[in-house]
């Protein structure tokens, strides 16, 4: 397998191929269990989760750079989250940090090869990812995990936001996001006047885990499908968070989007898992 890997390496350019298993600083273990906060939609679910690593911060713009050798991003700055980016960039963003650390990649990218089960008409990539659920590189959260760990996992306080009932305590969205705190309804062109943007990492308070930033900046990819009675498997992938232009109630921990696997947006960005 370390074969294997040290292939990966050379595809990816990445100069070392020497293994460890530490755990990173800049994560949190967050304990699993059954949701506590009956906030969540994993509330009585009877949805156990696992133990994992998260990270505590949103991948900021820096990081990014030191890895994929580019910066997408439309508001500039290194401890900015790093935004304008699309589901197989946050990928390939993993296993490339992965191989430079010496963890072994988490997913298995084929871009020669189309998904059959992607079913998507806007998705015109299509490249197959597989997961390989025993590596101990890094990974997307998926939205299960997610959910759990914004909802403040066993030390759950019940919060509606992460971390808060307040959200400008813990969150930068449309409201605080700009020059001057705005009131009133959401609007394209007030937000625009006002040069609301993303914010420095871990400015606001973290939620009861130790965790920054879950319920505003910008939203995140999860590493899985996104399911419901409208939308079929293969369509759109997961993402959570709200972000810096959304309103209120896209940054409660119950709140759900989706989103095309090739999309992009001035909010969208990406946060960082390990398997334990």
């Amino acid at each position: 397998m370390r074969y294997l890997y040290c292939l990966l390496a050379i595809t990816f350019g990445i100069s070392s191929c020497t293994f460890n298993t530490s755990v990173p600083s800049g994560f949190v273990f967050v304990k699993g269990g059954f949701t506590k906060n009956t906030k969540s939609n994993l509330y009585n679910s009877q949805v156990f989760v696992n133990d994992f690593y998260m990270c505590k911060y949103e991948v900021t713009q820096k990081e990014w750079q030191e890895i994929m050798g580019y910066n997408p991003s439309g508001f500039k700055g290194d401890s900015l989250p790093v935004e304008s980016i699309n589901w197989y960039e946050s990928i390939e963003y993993c296993n490339k940090r992965s191989l430079k650390e010496g963890l072994e990649p988490v997913y298995l990218l084929d871009k020669m090869k189309k998904d059959t089960d992607n079913k998507s008409e806007f998705d015109s990539l299509k490249y197959t990812v597989k997961v390989r659920k025993n590596a101990n590189g890094y990974r997307l959260p998926t939205e299960l995990e997610w959910e759990y760990a914004a909802s403040g996992g066993q030390e759950s306080l019940g919060y509606t936001y992460s971390g808060s009932n307040d959200i400008n305590e813990v969150a930068w969205f449309w409201k605080n996001s700009g020059n001057k705190e705005l009131t009133g309804e959401w609007s394209w062109i007030i937000l625009e006047s006002n040069q609301c943007s993303t914010q420095r990492t871990g400015v606001k308070k973290p939620n009861e885990l130790g965790i920054y930033d879950m319920s505003g900046n910008v939203r995140e990819w999860c590493e899985d499908w996104y399911q419901d009675y409208r939308t079929s498997i293969g369509l759109l992938k997961s993402q959570r968070g709200g972000g810096w232009m959304g309103a209120e109630s896209r940054c409660r921990i119950s709140d759900r989007h989706s989103f095309e696997a090739t999309g992009k947006g001035a909010d969208q960005g990406l946060r960082l898992c390990r398997s334990i």
